[in-house]
């Protein structure tokens, strides 16, 4: 029986489409929405196109839309040290939600955080019912909760979670 993802699509990004630009647009308007300024540590599109960050997208076949598709999904890495990097910028296009598109784009980017030779991802990620659904999954892959890390410090908005790998 085949599924959604069956036809999904990973890759490693430039973020060149201009469809990446809108949609991570959407992913910071949600963060500005259910967090304070100040606890909002969502990237911009200048911040993703620095070099210690590899941003993914997901794609989906769609005949309304250029090659390759419909953008359905992203998600980043940034190396914080050779042994440790930070899963950043995951986000599911709303209507997939709940449909496995946010598994597949984290397994995908674990098994390359594993083939880059990180011994540990870590993620910071919002503490209101709205971040829910993606503590859940975080807890399904293996991911702790865990002190702040890198240059974070303790916010009662932000949830810290971590894994080996």
């Amino acid at each position: 029986m085949s599924t959604l993802l069956d036809s999904l699509t990973i890759r490693l990004d430039d973020l060149s489409d201009p469809r990446i630009a809108a949609f991570m647009e959407e992913h910071l308007q949600d963060m500005r929405a259910t967090s304070p300024p100040e606890s909002v540590h969502a990237l911009d599109m200048d911040q993703l196109r620095r070099p210690d960050i590899r941003f993914w997208t997901a794609w989906l076949p769609d005949d309304t839309e250029p090659a390759p598709g419909r953008l359905v999904g992203t998600g980043a890495l940034k190396h914080l040290s050779d042994e440790h990097a930070e899963l950043k910028s995951m986000r599911s296009a709303e209507g997939l939600r709940g449909l496995g598109v946010g598994r597949a784009i984290l397994e995908h980017i674990l098994g390359q955080a594993v083939d880059l030779g990180y011994q540990r991802v870590s993620l910071e990620t919002g503490s209101q019912p709205f971040f829910e659904p993606a503590h859940q999954l975080y807890r399904r892959y293996g991911f702790a909760d865990c002190d702040p890390f890198g240059s974070y410090v303790p916010d009662p908005n932000s949830r810290f979670m971590t894994r080996e790998l």
